[in-house]
């Protein structure tokens, strides 16, 4: 059911990249706290602030980073619309579509088929209207869902440390909880796209593994 909601306002591909995104941020913290400090160092209140004043911020610049890209997507079709409508000729105006809807790395078809394709969208597109987007209803909540999202992904890495006296195990069970879930957010990633569930799994967890390192390793 929470996934059903989920998908209302976010495809597949942006909620599960949200929350992997998610995962690499609160993994950074963790990993860079196990790795930079010293066992009586550990301050687990500071981790969970940390943990999830972290997450928020970054899910609310990633939301307004989403907004920014949805509007900017829609007044990028408009002005597709518009040099459609401006074309010198049929040829001029299948040339703009062949440009903007590529269809190299899209399931085989033929040469017939991709230009018939390509009349349908010519033929829709001349009836297309050509007012400026502005943000809606909906961008807005997508854009909750995307902050709410990267939040919740804070939450496994503090769990631990609302448990567990001894900060240092704490830690290193809230890495092991977000590299799992890493894995989980791999292995959904593959029934939505046919691959393999356990290799693109593991794919993601090493995938993220490298990004958390090379943040750590930067300072971030």
């Amino acid at each position: 059911m929470f996934r059903a909601w989920i998908h209302r306002y976010l495809d597949p591909a942006d909620s599960l990249g949200e929350l992997l995104f998610g995962l690499i941020m609160a993994l950074t913290l963790t990993v860079g706290a196990r790795i930079l400090s010293q066992r009586p160092d550990i301050d687990p209140r500071e981790l969970v602030v940390g943990l999830i004043g972290c997450n928020v911020a970054w899910g609310i610049i990633d939301a307004v980073l989403y907004l920014l890209g949805s509007v900017f997507s829609r007044n990028m079709r408009i002005q597709f619309v518009r040099r459609l409508r401006t074309a010198k000729g049929e040829a001029e105006a299948m040339a703009i579509i062949r440009e903007e809807f590529d269809l190299e790395d899209e399931p085989d078809m033929s040469d017939e088929d991709r230009v018939a394709f390509y009349r349908v969208i010519l033929d829709i597109m001349k009836r297309a209207g050509t007012k400026r987007a502005r943000l809606r209803r909906q961008d807005l909540q997508a854009a909750a869902v995307v902050i709410l999202l990267v939040s919740l992904t804070a939450l496994p890495g503090v769990a631990p440390f609302l448990f567990l006296e001894d900060g240092y195990l704490a830690l290193r069970l809230a890495n092991a909880i977000q590299i799992v879930l890493m894995f989980i957010v791999g292995y959904r990633w593959a029934e939505h796209t046919g691959a393999n569930p356990w290799r693109t799994g593991f794919a993601v967890v090493a995938l993220g593994l490298a990004m958390v390192m090379v943040a750590v390793a930067l300072g971030g």
